[in-house]
């Protein structure tokens, strides 16, 4: 396994993978990991990587376009695919997230799978949010969640679709 870090507005990043990006870690919340012993750094491997979330984080990227190895369930990356699909500064509730992949009753499931997303931001998990409005769940806490949506909200206008 490879990996390097990104040194990103809201704290350095640890990215990780093989021949291709395969995870993205938080410096803090559930999904915080260290590398591993046997581990090599290798920058070199998430050179596009990088490059895309610095233009994210300079507000002039709002699509990545990187080709990802997000290992999970045939579920879990049928929502991860939904995932990519909601725009730059827009926010949908799980509920519509489970419409979309086609099982309004799945919004529990897809909660879920959500949260087992692996490479967030790139993969947009955090444009979900409860149907109420509320924030829940997100790898990275809550307090960095807010922090992107702040983030995209202050370069585009948001709409909430329920």
């Amino acid at each position: 396994m490879y990996y390097c870090y990104f040194k990103a507005p809201l704290g350095r990043l640890l990215l990780t993978g093989n021949d291709l990006l395969e995870s993205l870690h938080f410096p803090q919340g559930k999904t915080r990991k260290e590398p591993e012993t046997d581990w090599v750094y290798k920058e070199k491997l998430f050179s596009g990587a990088m490059e895309q979330l610095e233009a994210y984080f300079k507000g002039e990227l709002t699509q990545f376009d990187l080709e990802l190895n997000a290992q999970g369930t045939q579920f879990q990356k049928m929502v991860w695919q939904e995932l990519v699909k909601i725009p730059y500064g827009e926010i949908i509730s799980y509920s519509e997230l489970a419409k979309r992949i086609g099982n309004p009753n799945a919004s529990r499931a897809v909660g879920m799978a959500n949260g087992k997303n692996p490479i967030s931001i790139i993969i947009p998990c955090h444009r979900v949010i409860g149907k109420n409005g509320s924030l829940t769940g997100f790898g990275g806490g809550l307090e960095v969640k807010k922090n992107l949506l702040e983030f995209e909200k202050r370069n585009k206008k948001m709409t909430f679709n329920k």
